[in-house]
């Protein structure tokens, strides 16, 4: 028998001053059986960082056509295309040339970094990427807030972001620098 999708809940209340971008998300995140809670947090906070009223998560690890998440147009156009943690040349090359914008994002660890020293220079001729990171030491915290059912605040001012979790028995707040890797 296979195993079934776990589901999380998170209502999100987002002020981006950066983006002057202020609204409520209401998610349902399906966690594939192989997706730790590392992963799953990484997918919020990269939903967080690019919230739009299109941005959704895709079936992500169950869908190898599909990123983690994508912002279409009205048109059906990948507007956005987001990846987590480190994609092969292939896939990033799908990426860059399906959607007018692709992003990477990652936990900052050695195993990125190594990914990061060796793909850097194939990377260079793509001009609609971006990588970013967050700090290894978040993963800990992040992966000790999830919850079923969350309840999030999150406010993102000068390239800071400043990020309470709330579940059924604890609170949890944390600040995320998040870092963008240049080509």
């Amino acid at each position: 028998m296979a195993l079934k999708a776990t589901i999380f809940k998170a209502d999100i209340s987002i002020t981006d001053m950066d983006r002057n971008y202020y609204n409520d998300h209401n998610l349902t995140i399906a966690r594939h059986p192989s997706e730790n809670d590392a992963r799953m947090m990484l997918r919020i906070i990269a939903f967080i960082v690019n919230a739009h009223e299109r941005l959704q998560f895709t079936k992500g690890l169950s869908d190898d056509d599909e990123p983690d998440l994508w912002l279409k147009s009205y048109s059906d156009e990948i507007e956005l295309w987001i990846e987590l943690g480190q994609p092969s040349e292939q896939r990033i090359k799908k990426g860059c040339n399906q959607s007018q914008q692709m992003m990477i994002y990652a936990y900052a660890d050695n195993s990125f970094e190594a990914w990061w020293k060796k793909e850097k220079t194939a990377l260079q001729s793509r001009k609609n990427l971006s990588v970013f990171t967050l700090p290894e030491a978040l993963i800990k915290i992040l992966e000790n807030a999830v919850q079923r059912s969350m309840q999030m605040q999150v406010t993102i001012q000068d390239g800071q972001m400043w990020l309470t979790v709330e579940g059924s028995d604890s609170a949890e707040s944390v600040e995320i620098a998040i870092t963008r890797h240049t080509q």
